[in-house]
């Protein structure tokens, strides 16, 4: 009977491709299984031998640890956007957005207030 390994919701294709590719060239035996039509089953990769479980665990330790390294580096690498740089670039949609969450927040808290009656 097989051993759930890694389960594939919410998981990006590349990153469930290079798992199955690390399962590969370690020579461990595993199958999937699909959400389904509906997505109500589990989408996941199974380990066919329930012994393969311990190497299948260390060697996903390793490749989420690198994978956290490399998202890591990537993510600070990029710029961070700030509300004054997103204004610069798009002024009038900033200036629509931040129009229209005034007006939500004005008609959200004026009934309390007693300014309607």
């Amino acid at each position: 009977m097989g051993k759930l390994f890694f389960k594939l919701h919410d998981v990006p294709e590349h990153e469930a491709e290079e798992v199955r590719h690390m399962l590969d060239k370690a020579g461990i035996a595993y199958y999937e299984t699909s959400a389904g039509n509906w997505g109500v089953s589990l989408a996941a990769l199974w380990l066919a031998q329930e012994s393969d479980l311990e190497n299948a665990n260390a060697l996903l330790t390793e490749f989420q640890e690198k994978w956290r390294q490399e998202s890591l580096a990537a993510r600070e690498s990029e710029p961070q956007e700030t509300l004054m740089s997103r204004l610069k670039r798009e002024p009038v949609k900033v200036t629509l957005a931040i129009i229209a969450v005034a007006a939500i927040l004005y008609l959200s808290i004026m009934p309390f207030t007693g300014a309607w009656s």
